[in-house]
């Protein structure tokens, strides 16, 4: 039963301090040690989603992290995923399935209601595992917040679950934010504690020693480990947009790069690991252009990602005057890819009757592929594999879009799936659209679509195996840095 199952949940003192790369590693040590351990997150919000193979729509980290335990992803492991449309309001999916759309005032008037759909598929995840790893979300000392939380202080007393507090020494003040966390809390909240992590240290761990009875005596708890900055995380994929601040524009360095990709990034981009794999190729030059920069005019390719919002997106790309840069890369003979919202772009029309991702109305497309799209009926949610037209190499990943995309180009597709065509080129094969996230982490395809721009030796770049053998590094890095028996001691003390 899930009252008596093993349960751990780390909360962290600010978001980003690595609470999901941290339950990843641990669901992959556990799960090394022959332990059958789950991953929840209570309440995600982030634009980096993923489809179980049942079609339900969960966080981008909760699916690497079942990923790290061995397990297929569920909607259990998420049961509330709140995915920004727009400054102020976002779409809710609710174990799985898309539930409407909030503000933020909205949304804080219904989480309380939405704590026994939380509390259910916590116990439903909980029946077969030996334990469970939970992810708070930003941080429980957000006391604006506190009433009828679900993400945080407001799931572990409900479902009586010691708290492990992670904070970030990479920020700087960690000592502080981890002092003034434990006090901004309710002394029913503070019995919960049972321990700190200190998160990304660079250098000497000895050096951080004398800070130790301090933490542990403001806290009333031990502090069960100093964790190294774990350089190999960029390989694995980032669960929010925040993650693209300041980020390289390849994973790998050495080698001769001879293609250049450029990416814009879009204010609702969504599923931005669909770059990840391009980015660790050797002879790939990956630059994601922020706001108030041209396109450069020396890119192989252009790749317009996926969007939450592509309407809203189509505009604030023409307001940054990426279309008149996209425009002069054709004219010079470069490619064009769009995935999902991006494809939807790259259509004549993308119409929006009924308000389904903001105000009702129709935008004009870029035009570069002759197909229109209307945003309608259910959320396409599913799991794909299949094979490229051109090349025949297989592909797979998944389908997360509201609308339907037709027109003329749609009989040239780019891909071949089980239920059919999918997707749309252009006459002379330049402009291409597909729907299908994640294409680029099957090996032979990525080359053979790489070798199209540029005539390239196969890099023996193996993505699928680079994110195992990530996960597996930072496994044994958890391992030499925290007590995994200790928390497992902990997580039965609950």
């Amino acid at each position: 039963m899930a009252a008596s199952t093993p349960s751990l949940m780390l909360q962290g003192t600010g978001s980003h301090v690595g609470k999901s790369l941290l339950v990843a590693g641990l669901c992959r040590a556990y799960r090394n040690r022959g332990i059958e351990v789950r991953p929840f997150k209570a309440q995600n919000m982030s634009n980096n989603a993923a489809v179980s193979e049942s079609g339900a729509e969960i966080g981008r980290a909760q699916a690497l992290q079942a990923r790290a335990a061995g397990v297929a992803p569920t909607s259990d492991m998420n049961p509330v995923l709140l995915k920004p449309e727009s400054e102020t309001g976002a779409q809710v999916v609710i174990q799985g399935k898309v539930s409407g759309r909030a503000d933020a005032r909205a949304y804080h008037k219904l989480k309380p209601t939405l704590m026994p759909a939380v509390l259910e598929s916590f116990e439903r995840l909980a029946i077969d595992a030996d334990l469970v790893l939970v992810e708070g979300a930003g941080s429980p000392a957000e006391i604006n917040l506190r009433d009828g939380d679900i993400a945080n202080m407001g799931f572990a007393l409900s479902a009586s679950v010691p708290v492990l507090l992670v904070g970030d020494i990479e920020r700087g003040g960690v000592i502080a934010s981890l002092v003034g966390t434990y006090a901004l809390l309710e002394d029913r909240e503070r019995a919960l504690i049972k321990g700190a992590i200190v998160n990304k240290f660079f250098g000497d761990v000895s050096l951080f020693d004398d800070a130790l009875p301090v933490i542990e005596e403001a806290l009333g708890a031990p502090c069960l480990g100093v964790v190294p900055y774990f350089t190999q995380a960029h390989f694995l994929p980032a669960e929010d947009a925040v993650d693209l601040d300041g980020a390289c524009t390849h994973l790998v360095s050495e080698g001769r790069r001879t293609i250049r990709i450029t990416v814009p990034r879009l204010s609702r981009i969504a599923n931005f690991d669909d770059l990840d794999p391009l980015r660790a190729e050797p002879d790939v030059d990956l630059t994601i252009i922020e706001p108030g920069r041209a396109l450069p005019g020396n890119a192989d390719l252009v790749l317009l990602p996926g969007s939450k919002a592509t309407r809203a997106d189509l505009a604030y790309l023409r307001a940054q005057g990426w279309d008149i840069d996209i425009a002069a890369h054709i004219r010079r003979g470069g490619s064009l890819l769009g995935l999902c919202g991006g494809y939807q772009m790259l259509g004549k029309i993308v119409a929006d009757p009924a308000g389904i991702e903001g105000e009702a109305g129709a935008s004009e497309g870029l035009g570069y592929l002759d197909v229109t799209t209307q945003l309608a009926g259910e959320k396409r949610l599913q799991a794909v594999i299949g094979r490229e037209f051109e090349s025949g190499e297989e592909v797979h990943g998944y389908e997360m879009h509201m609308g339907v995309t037709d027109g003329p180009d749609r009989a040239r597709p780019l891909l071949e799936l089980a239920y059919g065509a999918e997707g749309a080129r252009s006459d002379d094969g330049k402009v291409a659209g597909s729907y299908v996230h994640g294409i680029f982490a099957a090996d032979g395809f990525r080359h053979a679509y790489l070798n199209r721009i540029a005539n390239r030796r196969r890099s023996g770049v193996l993505w699928e195996a680079r994110v195992d053998e990530t996960l597996n590094a930072l496994a044994n890095h958890l391992e030499n840095a925290l007590d995994l028996g200790q928390l497992m001691e902990i997580a039965r003390g609950r």
